[in-house]
């Protein structure tokens, strides 16, 4: 009996530390998986406020520096519809016109297909309500004034509800680096434009 009561009782911690080893192995994939997905969705947002801010440094001659501006501007603001025909004039048929036939509003043609609203640029996916960090500014490269901006999206606001522990280790393996615990598009010490996904 007592023999019986010895084998229950290393079958059940047996048990145990198998769901714990398999835990331990596929929760890091989850989050994995997880940031993955969030991640995305932020890049995607980001994208959209970068072709925002150069459609608004193209009318306006710099980069806005608050989304109130920018919002209020992709509501208002046109983009011509450019039809490219062939230069009657060339024999070569290689030349073309851009021939302007009509205008669009940005945010109709931008925000078309999303799924949030303009209203909602501003705010980092899946970080309840988180807005994104955003400013713009104006550096000296080579003697010429360049228009600068950053949007700034951190690993703690749109990975938040995922493994408190895992997010500590990511921002910290990035800060070890000296690389933004986050992601971003823009800079405001270089002209640039990029993602620091990309």
């Amino acid at each position: 009996m007592k023999k019986v009561l010895i084998q229950i009782a290393l079958f059940i911690v047996i048990v145990v530390l198998g769901y714990f080893v398999y835990d331990s192995i596929t929760e890091p994939m989850e989050f994995q998986r997880m940031k993955r997905e969030r991640d995305l969705n932020v890049v995607n947002k980001l994208k959209d406020i970068r072709t925002s801010q150069q459609i608004y440094r193209n009318v306006k001659g710099s980069f806005s520096d608050n989304f109130d501006s920018l919002t209020a501007f992709l509501r208002i603001a046109e983009i011509p519809i450019v039809k490219m025909i062939p230069d009657p004039e060339d024999t070569t048929f290689t030349k073309t016109i851009n021939d302007t036939i009509g205008y669009i509003v940005v945010a109709d043609s931008l925000f078309k297909n999303k799924k949030y609203t303009i209203d909602n640029l501003s705010l980092i996916p899946h970080s309840e309500n988180v807005m994104f960090e955003m400013d713009a500014d104006t550096i000296s490269r080579g003697g010429v004034k360049v228009h600068v901006f950053e949007v700034l999206a951190p690993y703690s606001a749109y990975l938040k509800g995922l493994d408190k522990q895992a997010i500590i280790n990511l921002i910290a393996k990035q800060e070890d680096i000296e690389r933004y615990p986050g992601l971003k598009v823009g800079s405001l010490v270089e002209a640039s434009t990029t993602g620091n996904w990309e």
